[in-house]
């Protein structure tokens, strides 16, 4: 007799600047950071730096306090 697990896996919908819908997995999240002040590096409306355990960023127009509150929520 064989048994199966099962995995579920939970995404957290963010937007980009453009309003593009981003889903991300909690548990590949690393930090998340304030944009900084840099001219032309990230879209205007890009208010939080989500930064991935495997080095990458996602810019998202929602706060860092909201992107934190919907991790946790994901728990």
């Amino acid at each position: 007799m064989m048994l199966g697990a099962i995995l579920a896996l939970t995404l957290v919908e963010f937007h980009a600047a453009s309003g593009q819908l981003i889903e991300i997995n909690p548990a590949e999240v690393s930090s998340l950071r304030a944009p900084l002040d840099i001219k032309g590096h990230w879209a205007p409306g890009v208010h939080c730096i989500i930064v991935m355990s495997n080095g990458g960023f996602n810019g998202v127009a929602e706060s860092c306090a909201a992107a934190e509150q919907k991790l946790q929520d994901a728990k």
